[in-house]
């Protein structure tokens, strides 16, 4: 989730190889948007904590889901953090990807470059089954988990050619559905095999909402786009990541208005009741639906492509509350989860309240963690080749 994302190459004549590339600089954008979905996170999870009224139906697993009631207001608060989880997912494949080429650039052995994949990523889904499970008195198999398995689904992964990763991307995203159809019968718990790799599964004791294989689908996306970025820098394309983002976000939300309009294949198995705005936006996170995907993407790609374009005219602003705490994601992300769901798991406080706790739970969070991330941050600076590198 903290992964280094630093792009700047030296020039390159076209077609020359990545191989005599100097990166040397870290990508600002990348961390306003980290930062960005961290602040809509903790929204999330104060309402998930406190809020008596919080909605997190949107799966198919829940008998009713499609027709459920969505007041306005608790609906829009759930929905905005839909944003979230793919933003940390395909972040992480680009970050990841640009870290990678900057130490094979540098002359890194293969080998020590997969084994930091493999015990990052391993210790990352470690955190979830562990530190973030106890905080909430179940085994949670959550975004952490997503991230770390990707991570580690990268290192066989990231040897195969762009056009290849794209397709598996891609083809999941289109296909997924019917591969899932043939395990999980929704609504209802699906086996938890099938949980771990394409379903979901839900019980007072283990909640498994973040299968492998969609979310991996993500990283490999942000790994293609990290590719294209270094090529790019190094001349290698003459399409800026910028209008990348544009195009494929536009691209994106065409096709879930397409997708959701018709209400059938690509939902997931949770179809549009209605024509309210609520129904329309009410898609499948657990497991992501094409229309999750195309909504969220889109909506992501966007966002990235108006910060890259206010960084190129800003610059970079080090203290700025997002830039620190897109620097410090996974110090917030721990941070913010146990204070939030030890109070309400071991003393009580679980669903105290409404929209009024959530919010002002969430504006208390925030102007605490500022601090505490810039303290952080300065300490994982001064150690470099401490544990803390994996965090």
């Amino acid at each position: 989730m903290d992964t280094r994302n630093t792009v700047q190459v030296s020039p390159q004549k076209p077609g020359s190889q990545v191989t005599n590339t100097r990166i040397s600089q870290r990508v600002a954008s990348i961390d306003w948007m980290r930062g960005f979905v961290m602040v809509l996170m903790v929204i999330d999870h104060a309402s998930m904590a406190f809020d008596a009224h919080h909605l997190d139906n949107d799966s198919a697993i829940y008998a009713g889901a499609s027709t459920m009631a969505l007041p306005a207001a608790e609906f829009f608060t759930r929905w905005i953090t839909h944003l979230c989880a793919p933003t940390f997912v395909f972040l992480m494949g680009t970050s990841l990807a640009i870290s990678v080429e900057r130490r094979v650039v540098k002359g890194f052995d293969a080998w020590e470059i997969d084994k930091g994949m493999l015990t990052r990523g391993l210790i990352i889904a470690l955190l979830d089954l562990t530190v973030i499970s106890l905080g909430s008195g179940h085994w949670n198999f959550g975004v952490l988990f997503a991230i770390g398995t990707s991570m580690i689904c990268m290192v066989p992964l990231r040897r195969l050619p762009t056009w290849a990763l794209l397709f598996v991307a891609v083809g999941w995203m289109f296909l997924g559905e019917i591969v899932t159809g043939w395990v999980w019968t929704p609504p209802g718990n699906s086996s938890v095999p099938a949980a771990l790799t394409v379903a979901n599964y839900a019980s007072d004791i283990l909640v498994i909402k973040y299968p492998v294989i969609p979310w991996l689908a993500i990283s490999v996306l942000g790994w293609v786009f990290g590719r294209h970025l270094i090529r790019f820098a190094a001349g290698q394309s003459t399409v800026s990541g910028r209008n990348v983002l544009w195009i494929c976000g536009i691209v994106s939300l065409i096709m879930f208005a397409v997708v959701r309009g018709f209400a059938g294949y690509g939902d997931m198995f949770l179809h549009r009741s209605d024509n309210s705005w609520q129904q329309w936006l009410h898609v499948s996170k657990y497991p992501p639906s094409l229309t999750y995907y195309s909504l969220e993407l889109g909506i992501l790609f966007l966002c990235l492509a108006m910060l890259r374009a206010l960084e190129l005219r800003i610059g970079t602003r080090e203290n700025g509350p997002f830039y620190v705490f897109g620097q410090t994601a996974m110090f917030f992300y721990i941070a913010h989860r146990l204070v939030l769901e030890v109070p309400a798991t071991y003393f009580g406080l679980r669903d105290i309240d409404g929209m009024r706790a959530t919010y002002g739970v969430s504006v208390i969070m925030l102007i605490l963690l500022y601090p505490a991330c810039r303290w952080y941050r300065t300490v994982k600076a001064a150690h470099p080749r401490s544990v803390l590198k994996y965090l």
